[in-house]
């Protein structure tokens, strides 16, 4: 018996939202059911339904649309218009590659200038992933953790592209721990990259920041692997 696919109205609700903030809500509500994995991939994403559930015109939701595309939550495609992107896309070991690069810089300009209100900012986003079990809010508390110690490097347009690969890395945290039935990360690596960050160890830090990513690379390689068999 196949199972029925809940609507956008089940998933989203469903309410009259105030036209100046209609964008940032639908923005959010969609985001929000995608990284939790409730809006599956591939899942159409119709513009005049989202209108229709909360009352709005078409224009905001297409602003919201465009928005959740340019962080590769969504992708349009031809006459089907916007579905939910792919889990794991063909470029993901590419996207890790160019994190590396990203984000080794943004450590490099950063750790000089962290004092110990980041540090300890760092600190606590560990101690609640050490405790949290919900795969959703692990991907959050994921993507703080890392740009906290990113935060005060000088380019904030780098911080911005990162920002959006760490978007895309809390759906496959999601995925990856689901699918190995672990209810939790392991701390090792986040723990010596704030010990490194502490020190003003740049260095150290990077190398720390490669391995942890290269696990990430290692998982995705399996799954690409297995998915082609």
């Amino acid at each position: 018996m196949t199972e029925k696919t809940s609507s956008l109205g089940e998933i989203l609700g469903s309410e009259q939202v105030p036209a100046h903030l209609a964008r940032s809500v639908i923005e959010e509500r969609l985001r929000s059911a995608i990284l939790d994995g409730r809006l599956a991939p591939g899942r159409a994403v119709r513009q005049q339904e989202l209108a229709t559930l909360f009352g709005v015109s078409r224009m905001p939701v297409r602003e919201a649309l465009r928005q959740l595309e340019a962080q590769s939550l969504l992708q349009v495609v031809a006459h089907k218009g916007a579905v939910v992107a792919p889990l794991i896309g063909e470029d993901a070991v590419d996207a890790y590659a160019l994190r590396v690069i990203l984000e080794s810089e943004a450590l490099r300009q950063s750790i000089p200038h962290l004092d110990a209100d980041d540090i300890a900012l760092a600190r606590s986003y560990i101690s609640q992933l050490e405790n949290e079990t919900r795969h959703a809010e692990i991907g959050r508390l994921n993507r703080l953790f890392h740009m906290s110690l990113y935060s005060k490097a000088s380019n904030k347009k780098l911080l911005r592209l990162i920002e959006i690969e760490l978007n895309e890395e809390e759906r496959f945290l999601r995925f990856h721990l689901s699918s190995m039935g672990l209810g939790k990360l392991t701390q090792d690596d986040h723990n010596q990259l704030v010990d490194a960050a502490s020190e003003k160890s740049v260095e150290d830090a990077i190398r720390v920041l490669e391995r942890h990513l290269n696990t990430g690379v290692t998982a995705i390689k399996a799954y690409l692997s297995r998915s082609t068999v």
